[in-house]
């Protein structure tokens, strides 16, 4: 299938394994460390408005399609379907320590937590899961002290800055210095798609209106309808890394719109709230360098 880009130069890879696509950031994976991946509509079971590879299980999916869904991602991760633990999003800026204890957590067990938008651990095997439709994945590899981090930021998580409070839970539990993070900015709305009214923008002008940066992440709306802006998530999530410490250079933001691209990523706003949902998974890997 042919996808529209946001940029000639690839920020991130397309992988065909049988019917299944999936995404990958070529700066995760030269870490050596970790196992990930950014699912797309194709190569699952599910059907109608889910199909094919839906991840929800809230959206009124037939639950057997879903577990078969979750047992192809593994197989195209290498790892059980056991391994994984799923976030439970509701817009907030919490992060939860993940461990042993919480293998298949929103999968094959019930999630004992809530309000949970960030998942990081240094347990080898583990892999986080968060989930999306247009909202932004960041995906965190500490290489120095072996641990990882996801984390979904919406417009509410991108001005509470959830990629510093991911940074700062993983400095509490492992040490993570943001000088020694690897971080990626998955697929999500563009700022060509993302019109926001005056209510968003106004929190966004509070929080990065320093000099020189609201003109980097609002623009006018593109019928230059009063009260109507353009907003650039990627690029305040990109500003929210770079202010925490990680350096630019080893941050890859993707060239991928979920909007742009509504039969090959689930968008909220492309289906009118008529879709399944998206999965970013990343893991340590047994043994990574």
């Amino acid at each position: 299938m042919d996808i529209k880009r946001k940029q000639n130069d690839l920020q991130m890879k397309q992988n065909i394994i049988g019917t299944a696509q999936y995404l990958t950031f070529p700066l995760l994976e030269e870490t050596g460390l970790v196992r990930h991946l950014f699912s797309t509509r194709l190569g699952g079971v599910s059907e109608g408005i889910f199909s094919s590879m839906n991840l929800s299980y809230s959206r009124g999916d037939e639950k057997e399609a879903v577990d078969e869904n979750y047992r192809i991602i593994a197989k195209l991760l290498g790892c059980e379907v056991e391994d994984i633990v799923c976030s439970d999003q509701t817009h907030t800026t919490n992060v939860k320590v993940v461990g042993e204890k919480d293998r298949g957590k929103g999968i094959l067990f019930p999630k004992d937590y809530t309000d949970v938008d960030g998942l990081i651990t240094d347990t080898e095997g583990i892999v986080l899961a968060t989930f999306y439709a247009d909202c932004v994945p960041l995906f965190f590899v500490d290489t120095r002290n072996r641990a990882i981090g996801l984390s979904h930021s919406g417009w509410r998580g991108t001005v509470g800055r959830m990629g510093a409070r991911t940074l700062e839970a993983m400095h509490d539990a492992y040490g993570t210095k943001p000088e020694d993070v690897t971080a990626a900015i998955g697929p999500s709305i563009c700022k060509d798609c993302y019109e926001v009214d005056e209510d968003v923008a106004a929190v966004f002008r509070q929080e990065f209106c320093k000099p020189g940066q609201c003109g980097k992440i609002l623009f006018p709306g593109t019928k230059g309808e009063p009260g109507k802006y353009q907003l650039d998530l990627w690029r305040a999530n990109q500003i929210v890394l770079e202010e925490a410490g990680v350096s630019p250079s080893r941050i890859q933001v993707t060239d991928l719109c979920t909007c742009c691209n509504p039969d090959y990523l689930f968008s909220h706003r492309a289906s009118q709230g008529k879709r399944g949902n998206l999965g970013a998974f990343l893991g340590l890997m047994p043994g990574g360098r």
